[in-house]
């Protein structure tokens, strides 16, 4: 799904449910204090791999600790459809057919197709590797972007260093908490709704899980038509990250970009993409389907379960289109 009408105008439309909370004012942030904010929460030197960062947190005992979630069995998976809108999309995927069946003699008959996409955008659900955003010119751990990319891909912080994450996942429903079926877009998400989440949802946001964030973009984009989800949209105000960055994440994602849009911060389009990879080291997903989850852990009692991300090995990517799974 995407921004443009043209890709999303076959979305169904869905019975009205309580109205979204109005758009609290959002609090700017200075260059100065967002600075302040990277400097605070950068963990540059603490990893070894570097490029695999706050990956490198989750061992066996967390892996473990994920497994012990697993009590119906019950799998969500987290993926948007590809995105093949002809005309519509940011940047829309391809798929066709490559063989019909009809070139190849003996039997059996075989049928192939192609698939290629260009991920990075309000389309597809797909994981950022710390290749894919620098600050000031330096990606994650301090490697100066320039040297590390070039036209062949990323030497440093590619996604085929990072190998599959299994641990434990938050699901922070903020509509659910509020009583609503969505977030506006442009509703800012504070340290305080986090802490009220945990409080609301009875979970734990701690060392090595990931975090994911709903606000109920696709809910909103059913009932509601499209828009452009570039300008505005639901996400993590500043002051979040260092509440999230205390508590050692290893992942962070939503149904958005985790960014809150229009940014509060002058001259800096994604802070949060900054702040979480750039200088913390956490990869994102971006562009999840969290419906379905949604409603598996309302059905389940529990918003905390196990997470299975598996990108694909890219030698040199920035990041790649994923299908995570959560399983209850």
């Amino acid at each position: 799904m995407s921004s443009s009408a043209a890709d999303d105008a076959g979305a169904p439309r869905v019975p009205a449910g309580p109205p979204a909370p109005p758009v609290p004012p959002v609090p700017r942030v200075s260059r100065a204090e967002f600075d302040r904010v990277f400097a605070e929460v950068r963990t540059w030197g603490r990893w070894s791999p570097a490029d695999r960062g706050a990956w490198n947190a989750v061992t066996a005992g967390h892996v473990r600790r994920a497994a012990a979630l697993v009590r119906s069995g019950r799998t969500v998976p987290l993926g948007l459809p590809w995105n093949t809108a002809p005309g519509g999309g940011d940047r829309p995927a391809l798929h066709y057919m490559s063989d019909l069946g009809d070139v190849e003699d003996p039997e059996p008959a075989t049928y192939k197709d192609f698939i290629a996409v260009d991920y990075h955008g309000k389309s597809v659900s797909h994981l950022d590797a710390l290749a894919h955003v620098a600050y000031r010119g330096l990606l994650y751990d301090g490697r100066p972007a320039r040297e590390e990319i070039g036209a062949g891909g990323a030497r440093f912080g590619a996604v085929d260093a990072l190998g599959p994450l299994v641990t434990k996942g938050v699901l922070l429903d903020l509509p659910a908490v509020l009583g609503t079926e969505w977030l506006e877009p442009g509703h800012p998400v504070h340290a305080r709704d986090v802490l009220d989440a945990e409080r609301a949802l009875g979970v734990t946001v701690d060392e090595g899980c990931a975090v994911l964030l709903r606000s109920g973009r696709f809910r909103r984009l059913a009932e509601r038509g499209p828009w452009d989800v570039s300008a505005a949209s639901a996400g993590f105000h500043v002051d979040a990250l260092p509440l999230l960055a205390g508590r050692a994440i290893a992942l962070l994602g939503g149904d958005g970009d985790s960014d809150l849009r229009p940014s509060p911060v002058e001259g800096v389009h994604s802070p949060v993409h900054a702040l979480a990879v750039a200088a913390m080291g956490v990869p994102l997903l971006d562009n999840l389907d969290l419906e379905g989850l949604s409603a598996a852990c309302a059905d389940a009692g529990r918003h905390e379960f196990m997470i299975v991300v598996s990108p694909l090995a890219v030698p040199g990517g920035t990041g790649s289109p994923v299908v995570p799974v959560a399983v209850l």
